[in-house]
Formats: C-alpha cells, sequence, structure tokens
C-alpha cells in the first residue's frame, strides 16, 4: 500500500484478481523498524544527537534481515561496510546506507514485527459481461412481420426474427434482449395504446404471462415451438451475441400458477386476486406475487425456471421490476445460481428510489438500468458520471439506456436526429455498457400525449411493422452511426472501463469534455449537448490527469478519421446543423 499524501495517514493499493470467482482480501500491519530507524537516524545524526548509536543500531538492523533474507547479503553489502567503518563520519555512514537503492530494498523487504491481521473482506470477479455490453432490444413478434392490405397483422416468428439477428450484429451489439416470450393471457388483455376494450386481433402484452400453452417455462406459440427458440439461439452464438431473457415473477389470471400455486398470490376477502397497480399506472391483466405466503416455494420455482433457460443456452437475464420484490429473496436465488452457473449475469431494471438500486447491486445484481435515461443537462451528466464511476462502483455497475418500451423521454420526443446520436454517443462513451430498444435508430418518437413519457402505439400493445430495408435506402437511419460508436468501444480498452471517467473543464455549458484512459489507451470525448445550434467553447484539459508531459499532443478523431494537434487549452466547434452534422469528437491520442 502506498500512502496517498504526506501526513494524510490515509494508504492505498490496487490488486488484479486472477480470475472469475470469490476471493477475500486482508490488510496486515506491522512495526517497521527499519523505516523508524531511518526516520530518526535521519534526524538525529544531521543534528549530532546519539549518532554513534543511531549507526550501531543500523548495523544490528542489517545484520537481522541479512540472517532472514539471503538476498539482503548483496543488497546491504556495501551499506553495511559503510555503517561499521568508524573512520568515517556519522553523516558519512549514513550517506552511504541509506540512498536509494538501499531504501528501495528495506521498503520492499522489511522486517515485521507485531504483524496483525485484519478481517478478511469479500470480492468477487464476475464474468466480463458483467461490465461490459452493447445491448439491443426487439420483440421477436415485429421482427418479419407482415402489414395486410386490411390493415391487420401477421406476426413475426423466432425464424423471422432469427433473420434480423446478422443485422443486429452488423451494427456491433452483443447482448439481444428480449422481452418474454411466453404465452400471453387473454383475460383482461390490453389492446392498443393500453385500452381496456381488445379486438380479437390485439396480441396482448408480453409481460401478462401465462395461459392455456403454460407459463415460465413455455412459448408463446405465435412465436413458434420451443425447437425454433433453441435454433434462434444458434444463429445469434453464431454471430456472436448473447440473447437475454426477460425473467418477470408476475402471472396473467390465466396462468397455470394461479390454480396450481394460489399461495403464490394475495387473494382479498371476496375470493379475488388484486392486480397489479403503479398509481397511476394499472395492469389489470397481471398478477403480482406474494413471497410471504410460501418464500421457499416461489424460491424453488424460479430456480427451476432459470435452470430451464440456462440449459437452453440463455446466460443473460433482464429481471422485470425486481425493486418490488424481496432483496433477501434476490440474494438467495443469485447466490444459487452464481454456485450453480458463474457466467449467468442479470440486470435489474429497477427505475426507483437511489437506496434499493444499490442494495439491489449489494443483493447481487450484475448491472442495474440507471437514471441516465434523464439526465440532460452538463451539470447533471457530470454529477452523474461521477457517482457511477467514483462512488458507487464497488456495488452498483450501470447500464445507459438512451430508451425503452416503456420511456421516451421528453428529449426524444422532437424528432431531431441530431439529439438521438448525442444521447447514443453519451451512453455509449460514459460507461460500459449501454443500450437501445428497437426503432430508436429509425428515429421513433411520437409520444401518446403532451408531458407523458410513453409511446404512440407503443409496442407493448401491437406489433410494430418497421421496413428496415427502406430506412436504408433512403438514409433516414442512425445505424452508421451507432455501427461506428461500437466498433470504437470495441477496439478501445478504455471504453470498457468504469472507474477511469474523468471531466476537463470548458466554459460553454452546452458542451461536456471528459476523457477515459486505460494503459497507452487514452480517449478524449466531446460532445455538443445542443442538438438545435452550432456550440464553440475552449477545452481545458487537465494534462496532469491525462498523464500527459507536452503542452501539445496529436489526436485522431475515431468517428471521421481525421487528425488534429490539440493541446492544454484546445478550442472546439460542433456543428449539428449541417449536411454532415458533427455532435461529438471521440479523439485517440498519440502517445
Amino acid at each position: 500500500m502506498h500512502l496517498l499524501w504526506q501526513g494524510g495517514d490515509r494508504y492505498q493499493a490496487e490488486i488484479s484478481l486472477p480470475s472469475e470467482g470469490d476471493f477475500t482480501f486482508a490488510i496486515e500491519s506491522y512495526d517497521h523498524p527499519l523505516a523508524t530507524w531511518l526516520h530518526d537516524a535521519e534526524i538525529k545524526i544531521k543534528a549530532g544527537i546519539e549518532a554513534d548509536l543511531m549507526c550501531a543500531s543500523g548495523v544490528a538492523f542489517f545484520k537481522e534481515l541479512i540472517a532472514e533474507e539471503p538476498s539482503a547479503k548483496s543488497a546491504l553489502k556495501k551499506a553495511l561496510v559503510a555503517l561499521e567503518d568508524k573512520k568515517l563520519s556519522a553523516l558519512e555512514r549514513f550517506s552511504v546506507a541509506s540512498d536509494v537503492a538501499v531504501r528501495e530494498f528495506l521498503e520492499s523487504h522489511p522486517i515485521r514485527r507485531l504483524a496483525s491481521l485484519s478481517e478478511k473482506y469479500p470480492m468477487r470477479a464476475d464474468h466480463p459481461r458483467a461490465l461490459v455490453g452493447s445491448w439491443y432490444e426487439f420483440f421477436p413478434r415485429s421482427e418479419g412481420a407482415v402489414l395486410n392490405r386490411d390493415g391487420s397483422k401477421i406476426s413475426g416468428t423466432f425464424k423471422t426474427a432469427a433473420k434480423r439477428i446478422p443485422a443486429v450484429a452488423a451494427m456491433g451489439f452483443d447482448v439481444l434482449y428480449l422481452p418474454p416470450i411466453h404465452p400471453i393471457g387473454q383475460s383482461h388483455r390490453k389492446g392498443r395504446n393500453n385500452s381496456l376494450t381488445p379486438t380479437e386481433s390485439d396480441p396482448g402484452v408480453p409481460w401478462a404471462i401465462g395461459g392455456k400453452a403454460g407459463g415460465h417455462m413455455s412459448i408463446n406459440p405465435e412465436l413458434g415451438t420451443m425447437q425454433d427458440f433453441e435454433n434462434f439461439i444458434a444463429v445469434a452464438k453464431k454471430n456472436d451475441i448473447s440473447v437475454a431473457l426477460d425473467f418477470a415473477l408476475q402471472a396473467s389470471p390465466d396462468h397455470p400458477w394461479v390454480s396450481e400455486h394460489p399461495e403464490f398470490f394475495s387473494h382479498r376477502i371476496d375470493g379475488t386476486i388484486a392486480y397489479a397497480e403503479n398509481p397511476p399506472k394499472k395492469y389489470q391483466d397481471i398478477y403480482p406475487i406474494n413471497f410471504d405466503n410460501d418464500y421457499q416455494g416461489i424460491l424453488n420455482e424460479s430456480l427451476t425456471i432459470l435452470r430451464f433457460w440456462i440449459s437452453k443456452g440463455v446466460h443473460i437475464f433482464r429481471v422485470d421490476n425486481p425493486h418490488t420484490k424481496p432483496l433477501h429473496f434476490w440474494a438467495d436465488l443469485t447466490n444459487t445460481i452464481r454456485l450453480e452457473s458463474p457466467d449467468v449475469i442479470f440486470l435489474a431494471e429497477a427505475f426507483t428510489k437511489p437506496a434499493m438500486m444499490h442494495a439491489l447491486g449489494m443483493a447481487g445484481f450484475h448491472q442495474s438500468y440507471t437514471y441516465f435515461t434523464w439526465r440532460t443537462s452538463k451539470e447533471e451528466l457530470t454529477n452523474y458520471g461521477r457517482e457511477v464511476a467514483e462512488e458507487t462502483s464497488a456495488f452498483f455497475r450501470p447500464n445507459f439506456w438512451v430508451n425503452t418500451p416503456d420511456i421516451l423521454p421528453a428529449h426524444l420526443q422532437s424528432g431531431n436526429p441530431a439529439i438521438f446520436a448525442i444521447r447514443a454517443a453519451l451512453a455509449a462513451t460514459l460507461t460500459p455498457s449501454w443500450g437501445m430498444y428497437a426503432g430508436y435508430e429509425l428515429y421513433e418518437h411520437r409520444a401518446l400525449r403532451e408531458g407523458g413519457e410513453e409511446y404512440l402505439d407503443s409496442e407493448k400493445y401491437e406489433i410494430k411493422v418497421r421496413d428496415w430495408e427502406e430506412a436504408s435506402k433512403k438514409q433516414v437511419t442512425l445505424a452508421p452511426f451507432i455501427t461506428t460508436l461500437n466498433k470504437i468501444r470495441r477496439e478501445n480498452i478504455s471504453l470498457q472501463r468504469l472507474r477511469n471517467l474523468r471531466f476537463h473543464h470548458c466554459e460553454n455549458t452546452q458542451v461536456i469534455a471528459y476523457s477515459k484512459r486505460e494503459g497507452s489507451n487514452l480517449l478524449l470525448i466531446v460532445i455538443n449537448l445542443d442538438p438545435n445550434f452550432a456550440q464553440e467553447t475552449t477545452i481545458y484539459w487537465d494534462l496532469a490527469a491525462l498523464g500527459i508531459t507536452a503542452e501539445s499532443f496529436s489526436v485522431t478523431d475515431l468517428i471521421d478519421g481525421k487528425s488534429y494537434q490539440w493541446g492544454r487549452e484546445t478550442y472546439i466547434r460542433l456543428d449539428p446543423t449541417r449536411l454532415s452534422g458533427k455532435v461529438v469528437h471521440i479523439a485517440r491520442v498519440k502517445l
């Protein structure tokens, strides 16, 4: 451990764990007589106080160390000879015995007396995917769906959705997240835009899990068969994509649990089961689970479900609303799965109070959704970036989602392509994991109502038919930019780390500047937060923090390949309004 600052009595050390798994560390303290001798001798000999005694003490300590450490004999030979040579002055003898080489040896080979060990503190090294990933979400029923002339729609299936996987992989995404793929209940089924009066053709909300075809371990027949799903997994694997499944602990009124395990639910005085609510939202098609009635039974059933899908090749689970379930349940569940399948990753979809989000991380979740979705100003982004990178990184790994099927943030509702690029650039470079929901690259932005954050004609309630090829032909897609971002992330290890985020000063509140460095890989990122106007400013790079000694240095912008000569004070202008509008510099420094 090394001293952080002189006189501060605070020490720090860094360690690298050798592999995935559980480890412990302890702090050992001990009396270091050689360090004490160096400190006292330097003061006393210069002052002419007990100089000979100080030299004699040094001789005794050196001989003791030589007796304990074989390598000390050659390292300290010259120093020992000098200390014993009474023809030399005490100051000369000490000068030889305390040169840089001797001090470095004594520091690395101390005589340890009165050693005591602290308690052991636990540490865990998870699979790299727990920290790093580019996530993409789509509904299988929309991929390959067909719009008939009469306005009716034919659902996509796992077979048609598998054809979309290469395009997702081509954009650089390595995790494909699917909303629930299970049978959907008929009772109280929701219609278009959350209507309580659905038509026969309305497919229902995937989170209303369970029907005649089964529950959490069954496939929605409209999507195909279990074999179709297994083939879908195989196609994803061939494209180097991991499939993440939604794990939603809830049930439709038609779920087999309702009759087979009535103890899983809360019954009201009239015998009915209360549906889920999150005022003002109501989920009439969903029954929540009551963990107090049969905790062990629910835990066992949940483990059975997870083991089943793990056996099918799924190793990532996005957990729906985990903050509405007991924390100790997640601790029990994730710990059991970790011991059986250590590569399995759990992402918490918990937009709730910070204390609960952090507690879920401590309970065993590997990642979490975050408040990034609503952080828009420079001050908000800076404060939140520092929070996740510095204050909570020991137990809370963030995943920055730009949008979700549930959330159309106000800043996207203009449909301005520049704001979509800005938010993607922020999410992809601030943290090692980021995500987007299908349609983002097409600038989908129509809100259900003014002041709300729900999509009009939300895909939660209906099948979406998108023409990806036509959008590409007309160049009305953000896909090329997203592809570039993910390529940059993949090729630069500094973007695959969380704790290396450093912000740098510039006076323009519409421009944010930060850096990320890992070894020789140093990136400088500058983003215009204003999608409507060009912004210019001078960035004052903290060269000491960057590890740059020269006042001027060469950089290459990884977005467009252009080279620049930057310095401690760098003028930047970013204009999103031009035909080839530019909202971000991601510059790699030539070291």
